[in-house]
């Protein structure tokens, strides 16, 4: 038997990706309280987000967008993690810059504590992809998509993608 590269390739990056997914749920969350969503997305669906990643571009000043989608379509997969936005009720806390947490939800805010789980998340993700030599860049704009489109099964408010690539320049490196 022999497995050629881009088969190798191919199913090492979905290997991967399924891996970082793993770091991202046992990363340490605020109270131990676990509100992460996380998905991989590849072919039509990677497809479908950048399409719309490219519509968000035409507002003013979300050039970015386009950029990024180009880098979403160059990579074999992403992981895209969110967080549902649910208060850990700590008194003193005001970390989401309101008084307390009845505050923060009259207003629609977001749990600071909530936004900073799913950094720490993020980070656990990204060392693994790192790990295994995958190149791969933490995009907001990629999770601003997959909310949008409804990907996630739950009230994810905050997302963030990671687009992954195995090839032999990085994508992510030299952006304009």
């Amino acid at each position: 038997m022999i497995i050629r590269q881009a088969e190798a390739e191919e199913k090492g990056l979905l290997q991967v990706a399924e891996l970082m997914c793993l770091a991202a749920r046992t990363a340490p969350k605020g109270k131990g309280r676990d509100h992460l969503e996380t998905l991989i997305i590849t072919a039509e669906t990677k497809t479908e987000v950048a399409a719309y990643m490219r519509k968000l571009a035409d507002s003013p000043g979300a050039e970015f967008f386009a950029r990024d989608a180009g880098n979403l379509e160059q990579a074999g997969a992403a992981v895209i993690l969110g967080t549902q936005v649910k208060p850990l009720r700590l008194p003193h806390c005001g970390y989401c810059g309101f008084e307390n947490c009845t505050e923060m939800d009259r207003a629609g805010g977001i749990c600071a504590f909530n936004a900073g789980d799913l950094g720490i998340a993020l980070g656990s993700a990204v060392a693994v992809a790192a790990a295994h030599h995958v190149d791969n860049r933490v995009m907001f704009t990629v999770g601003r998509a997959a909310i949008d489109l409804g990907l996630f099964s739950g009230n994810v408010r905050i997302a963030y993608g990671i687009p992954l690539s195995v090839s032999g320049k990085n994508p992510f490196f030299d952006r304009k």
